[in-house]
């Protein structure tokens, strides 16, 4: 799924190097999108709290070689937060454009215990796997083109 989108995203923009990417989150199955109001926000950050999930990024890079594409998959573990805690992090509003209705990279951070993976994958981009793609593209130095 997320790779399809991703590849969708991707051949949207004509172009020698285009990158899409798109991010889930998957908790028995279940795939938590962006949420479409802030009651849905809580409802899924309660759904994750003191719990482990998968957040799959998928990458797909058109460039001159071809379409290459990369899936990344994170384990994170939620604390068990509380609501209180919860209903304040959607207040701020952050968590309302997030897939699974958190950002690692901000005030989201609090309520994650730990991850078994890639930092960035769960940002959103997977840094490691973008520049291996880059590479398969026929960009070998991403430092000087």
């Amino acid at each position: 799924y997320a790779e399809r989108l991703a590849v969708e995203k991707a051949g949207a923009v004509p172009g020698e190097y285009v990158l899409g990417a798109d991010t889930i989150v998957v908790l028995e199955g279940d795939v938590l999108e962006k949420p479409a109001d802030a009651e849905e926000a809580v409802a899924m950050l309660l759904r994750l709290q003191g719990r482990t999930h998968q957040v799959i990024t998928a990458c797909a890079l058109h460039s001159p070689t071809g379409l290459h594409t990369a899936t990344d998959v994170t384990r994170v573990t939620f604390r068990p937060a509380g609501e209180d805690l919860i209903r304040a992090y959607v207040a701020t509003g952050e968590p309302l454009d997030k897939a699974g209705a958190y950002g690692i990279q901000g005030y989201g951070a609090a309520l994650v215990e730990g991850i078994e993976g890639d930092f960035f994958g769960v940002m959103g981009l997977p840094v490691r796997r973008v520049l291996d793609l880059l590479e398969q593209g026929g960009w070998r130095y991403v430092f000087n083109r």
